[in-house]
C-alpha cells in the first residue's frame, strides 16, 4: 500500500506522550499513530472479525464434534486417559 505523508501540529505534551507510548510498544511514532487511527475508524476490529469468521469457517466441524452435544444439552462421552488402560 502506497504511504501518504501527513503533517500534524500538536503541543509538546501531545508529542511527549506519543514518543514515549510508541516507544514503550517498540513502533515509530508514525506507526503509533497510524494504528491509533486505524483503531478510530474499526479496521483493526473489523480484520479481526473477519479473521474470526474464516477461523469458524474452517474449524466449524471441529468445534461441531468437540462441543454440538454440550450445546444441545447432552452429555457427550467421556474420554479416557491414555495414561489409564
Amino acid at each position: 500500500m502506497a504511504k501518504t505523508q501527513l503533517n500534524v501540529r500538536v503541543d509538546e505534551g501531545t508529542a511527549r506522550a506519543a514518543r514515549e507510548r510508541a516507544l514503550a510498544r517498540g513502533m515509530s511514532v508514525n506507526r503509533y499513530i497510524e494504528e491509533l487511527v486505524k483503531q478510530d475508524t474499526g479496521e483493526v476490529g473489523h480484520t479481526f472479525v473477519e479473521a474470526a469468521a474464516d477461523f469458524m469457517k474452517q474449524y466449524e466441524s471441529v468445534f461441531a464434534e468437540e462441543f454440538g452435544a454440550e450445546r444441545e444439552g447432552r452429555t457427550p462421552p467421556r474420554r479416557r486417559s491414555p495414561l489409564i488402560p
